[in-house]
């Protein structure tokens, strides 16, 4: 039976691609490369097509949306699995207008702030940790948010949110001085052309970094692996097998690194060393044991900024055979 997967083509999604990973004995995966946004060359959507039309029978998902999702309906036909392919630290992906005089995270009070979303999980990861972190109240932000929410939020009136018309650019936005600051899971590309009018908000990214992972411990997670729940049902090895396929294929991607010349990026290899200097052998950990204290501080961040009515156990997004993973 062909099972579709639909995932990012990351270098630890690329042995799902080349087929060096196979699926439990009767059951195929067929990767299915489909981006996360409609900005994808793909068409993408990925989130979107997995929560409301269930269009795969296993997907890449925004932690953040799945969180919002499992909290409102007891019944949704989605369950997780405790892998995590896609993690991102926040403070290299806030970006501040060249002219805008915003030198320490307390100077966005008041100031319009870019976001994908405002439920968007690096969003709401960045609003957790400049609060948390540095003493920003997200209430205290006007948010502009690039498109409208996957999952319906209300936040009250005592919030400023606009949501943008379709087309518009954050990037450009923030070039011109429309915004004053963006919070993006990548750089948008007209940004990139403009490196003269932006500049990001900590100007040692690194340094923040490994204080963050020495203090908390974890690399922040952004999106889970979820199936349909009658697949678990029908194939009850299946949530393991994804777990070990998932593992495998990490593993394979470590080992493309053992080439220093496998990456366009001269230096790679030393990238590599370095990054198991600061964050160890393997910051990507799957199973729910290694994340229990990520997703909790996650779901915390997602009650607070009211998005869900109260925190939950993380074992709630998970299937039950694999809460002791």
């Amino acid at each position: 039976m062909d099972l579709t997967l639909a995932i990012g083509r990351y270098d630890r999604h690329v042995p799902f691609f080349n087929g060096t990973v196979q699926g439990p004995r009767g059951l195929t995966l067929k990767p299915l490369e489909v981006g996360e946004s409609a900005r994808h060359r793909d068409g993408g959507e990925r989130h979107g097509r997995m929560l409301k039309e269930h269009a795969f029978d296993i997907a890449e998902l925004s932690l953040s949306s799945f969180i919002m999702a499992a909290a409102r309906n007891p019944d949704l036909p989605l369950i997780g699995v405790p892998i995590f392919p896609r993690r991102l630290f926040s403070m290299g992906q806030i970006y501040v207008g060249a002219a805008s005089g915003i030198a320490k995270p307390a100077d966005l009070i008041g100031r319009k702030v870019g976001l994908h979303s405002f439920q968007t999980t690096l969003s709401v990861l960045a609003k957790g940790d400049l609060k948390l972190e540095y003493g920003l109240p997200w209430e205290q932000v006007h948010w502009v948010c690039m498109r409208p929410e996957i999952v319906p939020v209300e936040l009250g009136g005592d919030v400023k949110v606009d949501t943008l018309p379709p087309g518009s650019d954050l990037g450009a936005m923030l070039c011109a001085g429309e915004i004053e600051a963006l919070i993006s899971p990548y750089p948008p590309r007209s940004l990139l052309a403009r490196p003269d009018r932006y500049r990001r908000l900590f100007a040692d990214i690194r340094a923040e970094e490994v204080r963050y992972f020495r203090k908390y411990g974890f690399y922040p997670i952004m999106h889970l692996i979820v199936m349909k729940y009658e697949l678990a049902e029908r194939f009850p090895e299946l949530p393991h097998a994804l777990l070990r396929m998932f593992d495998d294929a990490k593993k394979l991607a470590y080992e493309y690194y053992d080439d220093p010349n496998y990456s366009l990026l001269i230096d790679a290899r030393l990238l590599y060393e370095r990054q198991r200097a600061d964050f160890g052998d393997d910051p990507w950990p799957h199973g729910l044991a290694a994340n229990r204290k990520n997703l909790e501080q996650f779901i915390g961040y997602s009650c607070d900024q009211r998005l869900i009515p109260e925190p939950f156990p993380p074992e709630r997004l998970f299937h039950p055979a694999t809460h002791r993973t």
